[in-house]
């Protein structure tokens, strides 16, 4: 297996192995999940996988969730499609930096996606190191936001364009969660930012310490939000992954957030993935 590491911030393509045979070889699965605790996502070219390996190499860190706005692949419920051509609904969600699936009370432990199809130039998918943007931020930062929590929703990012009865119900199947700000990774110990496209507001902002007048509540909080959204725009946090058919991504949701460019309409991008069931943020 050869590791060459893709950023200074995070990312390593990994060559020389076939990822399909890691679901019945407990020393890759072994190494892979070590790679993947230490640079947060790793890539992959060239790997022909069916759906039902491609399920099996994700199981190796945990079991899959379905998601309840894509639909499963035939004959293998870990996988959704995620496919995009020319006659695809106007409505695009790629294009936000986020955690996925924040707007569960468990999120996702991570992903993985495969390339099947995509165009020729564009499509690409950025990710952000989201230990290191909290690592970097001032100490008077990092004290203030230490207990903060904020809540989660898709009622208006996935939902914004459904019926109003249609997105009720879901916000009925799914009440939006809050989530510690600064989240401490269950694995290794360390601290990242946990924000994204689905936080709406903090939820304890608004105490004595924060806000000494009423008109200081929303500037104090709004501004709070934007810096701390901000921090996955900076270069020295991030890395772009170009696709091409066959080409795999494996992603560790607790601590990174990730971008999908939407530069290529109309073409046809079609991706696989897998989702991880996770923990409890804390």
């Amino acid at each position: 297996m050869k590791v060459e590491l893709l950023t200074c911030a995070l990312g390593a393509q990994i060559s020389d192995i076939r990822l399909s045979e890691a679901a019945t070889n407990d020393d890759m699965a072994g190494e892979l999940n070590e790679l993947l605790l230490k640079h947060k996502v790793l890539f992959f070219r060239d790997q022909d996988m069916t759906d039902a390996q491609h399920a099996g190499v994700a199981r190796l860190f945990g079991e899959l969730e379905d998601h309840p706005l894509a639909n499963s692949a035939d004959g293998e419920p870990g996988i959704i499609h995620i496919w995009k051509s020319p006659e695809s609904p106007p409505e695009r969600y790629e294009n936000s930096w986020h955690h996925d699936a924040t707007w569960r009370e468990i999120p996702p432990m991570g992903a993985v996606l495969r390339c099947v199809e995509c165009p020729p130039v564009g499509g690409d998918t950025m990710w952000a190191n989201m230990e290191l943007a909290y690592d970097r931020l001032p100490d008077y930062i990092k004290d203030d936001i230490a207990d903060l929590r904020a809540r989660h929703s898709m009622e208006s990012v996935f939902m914004a364009a459904k019926p109003i009865d249609e997105r009720l119900a879901m916000k009925d199947r799914f009440p939006d969660p809050e989530h510690p700000v600064v989240r401490t990774h269950p694995v290794t110990g360390r601290k990242s930012l946990m924000l994204g496209a689905f936080a709406t507001h903090f939820t304890n902002h608004h105490t004595a310490k924060r806000v000494r007048f009423g008109q200081d509540a929303s500037p104090g909080r709004n501004d709070l939000m934007n810096y701390l959204l901000s921090q996955t725009n900076i270069p020295e946090y991030q890395l772009r992954w170009r696709w091409t058919p066959g080409s795999v991504a494996i992603w560790d949701n607790r601590c990174t957030q990730h971008y999908a460019v939407m530069d290529y309409p109309p073409c046809i991008r079609r991706m696989n993935r897998a989702t991880i069931m996770g923990d409890r943020p804390f």
